[in-house]
């Protein structure tokens, strides 16, 4: 019974999907140490054990079960804030995915305690007495237990060199001779330091110390490393000095003998303690202070004016007119106010070079959050938003999730970007949408920027749903880049194609090289090669497990599927007909490089592309490489495109804008302009202008000529009249429902069955499909997809939770049973 004579329980998320918060019963110990948003050790299911997020506490025992008590409190203070167990509730709901998955998705794996199965001897077990017989494994297993208290299921398996053990383990639980328990792991480990310091005895005066070197006139190398400490530690004009010691690590670095440095500390001379410290070390340099432009100081001046009055503006400023100031501006107001500031970019490789510029004006203040880091540098940055250590934080869309708790501005850079969207698993969100909604939920000021603004934020703008600030000059003395058209049709005949390279663009970097400046060459698509094809039988290499052809990967010698990972080397002939006369057909970046490299010989070259920034820096030292200028040639994918500063660029090279415009998908032209566009902006960033060459096969095309004369304005109302006409976005909101199957009929007929029953429930709601998407087979599970517009008037929760209730059914059907049905709302 709790104190107040009544049970007391709670509801908790767990990290799992499943739809339901589930209820738990507090014991007395923990009843006045709950809180919602604490993370909580429960059992779930037959022995499974979870950390949970408590999102209510309440009186109601539930009618349908019995609750179990919880396990433990493993903090003494919540880590998520009630504005993000509100904002994770709403995630959950837009998006149509279970509490759990939103909760899974905001908690870092290091704040996620993991269950581990374990074994300890039974505490009554004697081999001597036992009846039963022991094989030599299982007897190797029991003389190990007797030196150690416990061991893992991994443990066992590496003991005994096989691959799984669990057959062994649960015949020595049969025969009694061992306990079979889960035992929680906590993943975060905060860093320690292991320090050195004086011992308290020969710290009080110079008499005992005189006494210490007494006692080493015959140990030089130990004598070395304390006359060392002393000269690095004034013990006795700075007593707190010494109490804070050095890091162990400074001797072996000053070329000190360690097994000297451990005599000393085992004769209690010099003392050895541990200090936990930060993964993130605080900058000394000195802070740089903001100096805006007229026009900056402008714009940023009407930002401030629509935040009067409205919660969200859009800042359109073309590319290079100096966007960046202004938020830092803007944040180091937010912060003189008291409140947290969160800055978001589309990319890991323009975080980097964004946050050198960002720690220089803000110090120790400001934190980075993005995937590449550690699970517990990410823990790290959570506390640190948590302590108030991070008043403002820099990252990718994931940083949605941290614990704010005063958040007074989000900026959403690039505010386009296709990367901001959540493709592969629940909760499938818009991190610039849902950044909207924190601005309602936190009561904070949300700014869009970009250089190309997306069809539905510019609509919203001029809607006046959203402010419109707009900047038409570029910073300083920067001009626009000029755009040539280079005709590969026309160059193709007259046989001046160098590779992927018309005569044109060859010309032109050839040209900049000698001008000493640097070159950007923009592929949207990563390895050698699209596929290869036998150019007797006409055979291409297709993925075993998906529907795709492989792409071929020169530097690794292989065939690579891009959507499961697959892989094979490349062969040596054809495997229909067994010619060796095989081709491969399209340019990627590889082989781009590779011409590159043949076309202009002396020249230094660089690829930032998915194969090339994999490691946790990769993106770091490709772009430091070529701000030094130690690569003359950047060759990329969209990664290139965004935001990026290079001071010496003089010329943007677009090699193939065609695959992009009539990719089918109806945003493919609208990516296409904001690619070319930020791509182009790339270029000319100081006092000379720079040059950009578009190569196509349709000069002729609208777009084009709207790329060329960075007319974007053109462009959005040539296409608004497009998704009007279609009730395409931002004239109706869409939810893809994707159904997935190992058998391709059954997830065809599944399909057919779940939007009948759309159709029936709501006949007037548009329905396409379902239909096989343009890659079908993803890791040997076929696909079909339905798509529903919704549009304005329609009641959209009630379309929601109707959805999930004809899903339920669907999957209820015994043959539909293991067809996966997901939701995708707003799919970009």
């Amino acid at each position: 019974m709790g104190k107040s004579g009544s049970f007391r329980y709670i509801d908790v998320a767990i990290p799992l999907p499943i739809p339901n918060l589930y209820t738990y019963e507090v014991p007395d110990e923990y009843y006045e140490a709950v809180a919602p948003g604490m993370r909580v050790t429960v059992p779930f299911g037959k022995s499974k054990i979870y950390t949970g997020i408590i999102f209510n506490i309440h009186q109601t025992k539930p009618e349908k079960y019995t609750p179990k008590p919880i396990l433990d409190l493993p903090d003494a203070a919540p880590v998520m804030t009630p504005s993000l167990l509100k904002f994770l509730s709403w995630m959950a709901d837009y998006y149509m995915c279970t509490i759990g998955e939103a909760v899974n998705a905001a908690l870092p794996s290091g704040l996620k305690l993991s269950s581990e199965s374990n074994i300890q001897r039974h505490p009554d077990f004697e081999l001597w007495e036992s009846q039963h017989e022991f094989s030599e494994q299982e007897a190797a297993v029991l003389e190990r237990l007797e030196e150690t208290d416990s061991l893992t299921y991994p443990e066992v398996a590496r003991m005994l060199e096989i691959k799984s053990p669990h057959q062994l383990i649960h015949r020595l639980a049969g025969k009694g001779a061992v306990l079979i328990y889960e035992q929680l792991q906590e993943k975060y480990q905060p860093k320690k330091v292991k320090m050195i310091r004086l011992a308290p005895d020969f710290a009080r005066d110079h008499l005992s110390l005189e006494q210490v070197f007494g006692q080493l006139s015959r140990a030089p190398k130990q004598e070395d490393i304390l006359l060392f400490y002393l000269k690095e530690i004034p013990v006795f004009d700075q007593p707190e000095a010494n109490e804070k010691g050095m890091e162990k690590s400074v001797f072996s670095k000053s070329g000190l003998s360690t097994s000297a440095l451990n005599q000393l500390i085992k004769k209690e001379i010099l003392e050895e303690f541990e200090v936990q410290v930060s993964r993130f070390p605080e900058s000394k340099d000195p802070v740089k202070t903001i100096q805006l432009s007229p026009v900056q100081n402008a714009a940023k001046e009407d930002i401030l004016k629509v935040f009067r009055t409205d919660s969200t503006a859009l800042l359109y400023g073309i590319t290079g007119s100096g966007k960046t100031e202004i938020y830092i501006d803007l944040i180091q107001k937010n912060l003189s106010e008291g409140k947290q500031s969160l800055y978001l970019l589309p990319e890991i490789a323009l975080t980097t070079q964004i946050v050198t510029r960002l720690k220089a004006v803000f110090g120790n203040k400001i934190g980075v959050y993005h995937s590449r880091f550690s699970d517990n540098e990410r823990v790290e940055v959570w506390n640190g938003v948590l302590s108030g250590r991070y008043q403002a934080v820099v990252g990718v869309r994931s940083a949605i999730f941290l614990p704010f708790d005063r958040l007074g501005l989000v900026i959403v850079d690039e505010e386009h970007e296709n990367s901001y969207k959540q493709y592969q698993q629940a909760p499938r969100y818009q991190a610039r949408d849902a950044a909207i909604m924190m601005g309602v939920i936190y009561g904070a000021k949300v700014l869009l920027g970009t250089a190309t603004p997306s069809v539905e934020s510019y609509f919203n703008a001029l809607e006046g749903k959203y402010g419109l600030v707009n900047i038409n000059e570029r910073f300083g003395t920067a001009v626009l880049p000029t755009v040539e058209i280079a005709n590969i049709s026309t160059e193709t005949k007259k046989r001046t194609m160098k590779g992927p390279f018309t005569g044109l663009l060859k010309e032109k970097i050839d040209h900049a090289l000698n001008e000493k400046e640097q070159v950007i060459l923009f592929q949207n698509r990563r390895g050698h090669s699209h596929f290869i094809t036998c150019q007797d039988c006409g055979w291409t290499a297709y993925c075993q497990n998906c529907s795709v052809s492989l792409t071929y990967h020169q530097y690794q010698k292989r065939l690579i599927c891009h959507y499961c990972g697959y892989n094979e080397p490349m062969p040596l002939q054809c495997e229909a007909c067994g010619s060796t006369r095989l081709q491969t057909v399209g340019y990627g970046t590889e082989q781009i490089e590779e011409y590159t490299q043949t076309l202009f010989e002396d020249t230094a070259t660089a690829r930032m592309d998915l194969d090339t920034t994999r490691s946790k820096t990769g993106y770091e030292k490709i772009i430091q490489s070529f701000e030094a200028g130690e690569a003359e040639i950047l060759i990329g994918t969209q990664m290139v495109t965004k935001g990026l500063d290079f001071g010496r660029v003089g010329l943007v090279g677009i090699m193939d804008i065609d695959r992009m415009m009539h990719f089918p998908d109806f945003r493919s032209r609208e990516r296409a302009f904001q690619l070319a566009v930020q791509v182009s902006g790339r270029s000319g960033r100081r006092e000379k202008p720079g040059l950009v060459i578009l190569q196509t096969r349709n000069p002729e095309d609208a777009l084009i000529n709207q790329i060329r004369n960075h007319n974007y304005e053109d462009f959005y109302h040539q296409e608004i009249v497009q998704r009007q006409k279609h009730l395409y976005p931002p004239f109706s909101r869409l939810i893809r429902i994707s159904i997935k199957h190992r058998d391709a009929g059954t997830a065809e007929a599944a399909g057919k069955y779940l939007a009948k029953k759309i159709n029936q429930s709501w006949p007037k709601l548009p329905v396409l499909g379902p239909e096989p998407p343009l890659v079908n087979r993803i890791r040997n599970l076929y696909y079909q997809e339905i798509l529903i517009k919704l549009v304005k008037g329609i009641p959209i929760q009630t379309i929601k939770a109707g959805l999930n209730v004809l899903a339920m059914e669907t999957n209820a059907r015994p043959e539909f049973k293991s067809a996966r049905i997901v939701f995708d709302v707003d799919p970009h």
